[in-house]
């Protein structure tokens, strides 16, 4: 049936047909979704510091403002980002702090760096199951790359602006895992599952169900329709015609021709 072209009444139809289908699927997805998010996916939090790459020590304060210099500062934020995931770095906070219980690798994989364009200010991030251990990391961080930092570039131009709060005043609110995203997401995923069940469901059925299919098909008109009878009907329809015979077979429905 579907061999042949749909308008949007073939489509609504088919979707109003199998309706019951496509919301249990969006609904067993959304309802995994949500569980999986609430109470299976352990929460992350992300505690985060600010470093500023700014004026070198041989610039004096009543200096007018070099903007070549700025310049290279802006570029030095893109070398500093690649040094702080470095072993130069987080090797030495595996070592310095062994509490973290953490090896280099692992470590890297939780710290993330960012910048803001055309700005000297870098943020360095970390993402961890617990936010003090995560403020606890990124203020490590920044403070071993603030003190390499001068052995490997010999200048002092790296300052922390400030460092993430061990014991906020409010408890911190996880990054991940996003709730509503993750539903919204299931919500989305699951009912293009579902509608492309429900067509492909009907692609698959090509048996006629209605004088209208018949004739579309066919071209032919509709002479007579055999219905399905349910056992009640077939027992009903049983005992009518048995009561017909019985009754054709008296005498009073038998004429004598004299």
């Amino acid at each position: 049936m579907l061999s042949q072209e749909l308008d949007l009444r073939d489509y609504f139809r088919i979707i109003r047909k199998r309706l019951w289908l496509i919301v249990g699927i969006v609904i067993i997805a959304c309802g995994i979704a949500g569980i999986y998010s609430v109470y299976i996916k352990n929460p992350v939090y992300e505690a985060s510091t600010k470093i500023i790459v700014n004026q070198t020590p041989n610039q004096t304060a009543s200096a007018q403002l070099d903007l070549n210099q700025i310049n290279t500062n802006i570029q030095l934020i893109n070398t500093y980002k690649e040094i702080i995931k470095t072993p130069a770095i987080l090797d030495m906070v595996v070592s310095q702090y062994p509490k973290f219980n953490l090896t280099t690798d692992e470590l890297m994989q939780k710290v993330n760096v960012s910048s803001v364009n055309n700005t000297q200010v870098m943020t360095l991030s970390v993402r961890d199951n617990s936010y003090q251990q995560a403020a606890e990391i990124v203020n490590a961080i920044s403070l071993i790359f603030k003190q390499e930092i001068p052995n490997l570039f010999s200048v002092q131009n790296v300052s922390i602006l400030n460092e993430a709060k061990v014991n906020p005043p409010q408890a911190p609110e996880p990054v991940a895992p996003n709730v509503l995203l993750n539903l919204a997401i299931a919500f989305v995923v699951s009912l293009m599952i579902g509608l492309g069940i429900a067509f492909l469901l009907e692609y698959l059925d090509d048996t006629l169900k209605t004088e209208a299919e018949i004739e579309q098909i066919l071209g032919l008109p509709t002479l007579a329709m055999i219905t399905r009878v349910g056992p009640e009907e077939a027992k009903a329809g049983e005992q009518v015609a048995a009561l017909q015979s019985r009754k054709t077979g008296e005498l009073e429905h038998v004429t004598v021709a004299k």
